[in-house]
């Protein structure tokens, strides 16, 4: 009985590589949530003092630091984590992310009421000093397939989604947005997921990941399109989509 009350409801992913700066608010924030949780902390080869920063939370029983023996990636490490993850829900989270406290317990409330598999938040941009943009994007209550087509408004670190369904749809062609690939393929299964429009995410805006270089990002987008299966007037017409909603997204959102 002890064992079973002592498993944790969701296990937190956080992939770690060139982020000793960040990981302790990252970890930190995942520690204030309200829920039974383990963190999976996994160093995948990180040149940075990344063994010093988590020597700090080496007596915190819910923390477990794990070390890949080659540099995988994010995709294949958070993927790795699924795998290890002991908790009914996995929850991302990214090393130079925040979460804002109670964003775990509102997800779980959600997730159980609306018997979806994935719960996503809005998030809040800020930069890389931490400090506040004052943008917000936003998210709609049921996210569709065919509206994701159009754009991915699903932040990793926001998503909340049920462990047995990572497992199903594990991340993969790192040469593009895995991500979104992952929550594609889980749309086509289950038709809708849930959001809540709270930016209960704080982002950290890097110009040198996939995101920052827009011309990078255009092109990964178009081969999730290529990487769907979809043919060339599809994946034109959903590119064309995606182009003028980040036009909106990024010059015309308040």
């Amino acid at each position: 009985m002890d064992d079973v009350a002592a498993k944790p409801l969701i296990s937190v992913i956080i992939p770690a590589y060139n982020c000793a700066q960040y990981i302790a608010q990252a970890i930190d924030s995942a520690l204030m949530q309200d829920v039974p949780l383990e963190i999976l902390v996994i160093n995948d080869q990180s040149p940075d003092e990344l063994d010093e920063v988590m020597r700090s939370y080496e007596d915190e029983p819910c923390v477990r630091y794990l070390r890949n023996r080659e540099n995988l990636g994010a995709a294949e490490t958070r993927n790795k984590g699924v795998l290890l993850a002991e908790g009914k829900y996995v929850a991302f989270l990214d090393a130079d992310d925040v979460w804002v406290p109670g964003k775990l317990k509102k997800q779980l409330d959600l997730i159980e009421e609306n018997r979806t598999v994935l719960c996503c938040t809005a998030r809040e941009l800020i930069t890389s000093y931490g400090k506040s943009t004052g943008r917000v994007f936003h998210v709609k209550r049921e996210i569709s397939y065919r509206e994701l087509l159009k754009h991915n408004s699903i932040c990793c670190s926001s998503v909340l989604i049920r462990t047995e369904v990572a497992k199903a749809f594990p991340m993969h062609h790192a040469d593009s947005h895995e991500d979104y690939i992952m929550w594609l393929e889980i749309l086509q299964k289950y038709g809708k997921v849930s959001g809540i429009d709270e930016p209960l995410v704080r982002y950290r805006f890097s110009n040198t990941g996939k995101s920052g270089n827009k011309l990078k990002s255009a092109s990964m987008t178009f081969k999730v399109y290529r990487y769907m299966r979809f043919g060339i007037v599809k994946s034109v017409c959903c590119f064309i989509c995606y182009a003028l909603n980040g036009v909106w997204k990024y010059f015309l959102q308040k």
